[in-house]
């Protein structure tokens, strides 16, 4: 027997707990800051410690990157998401974690078949939708360029 759409968002908003928007919003918002305020703070040391634009620009992406996928490692990305949510995956960061976190979980089915195929389950549909609409719209650029 299945509960109709009805019955099942009902039974839905008995088991689940209230949230508040606002307070979830302010997390959000102040994670997801400090996040970019975290970019921008790494843009300027790098760019104080000599590195070429094109270097910086490639070297704070992967230093976040690297930093998300760490905590995600150390379990400790996961308890900041709880509290800051969207702030935490809108950011690059989020695409780290939604590659480390599987990887994690199934690293016990061996190193191919566990970690390496689970690794993209995720960030996979992400990757293909993200050069697939770069590609689109360098053809819709370039067709433009032409008039």
């Amino acid at each position: 027997m299945r509960p109709s759409n009805k019955e099942y968002d009902e039974m839905t908003k008995r088991v689940s707990p209230p949230s508040s928007k606002i307070k979830d919003f302010v997390f959000a918002y102040l994670i997801g800051g400090f996040i970019c305020v975290l970019g921008q703070l790494l843009t300027e040391l790098y760019s104080f410690l000599g590195f070429e634009e094109k270097v910086v620009k490639m070297a704070v992406p992967s230093t976040i990157i690297f930093a998300a996928a760490l905590l995600t490692g150390l379990k400790i990305f996961d308890k900041i998401a709880k509290r800051a949510g969207a702030g935490t995956l809108v950011p690059i960061t989020g695409f780290a974690n939604a590659v480390v976190s599987p990887a994690i979980e199934f690293k016990s089915e061996g190193q191919v078949l566990g970690l390496g195929a689970k690794m993209f389950t995720i960030a996979g549909p992400v990757l293909v939708f993200g050069i697939t609409a770069s590609a689109v719209y360098g053809i819709i650029l370039w067709i433009a360029g032409m008039f």
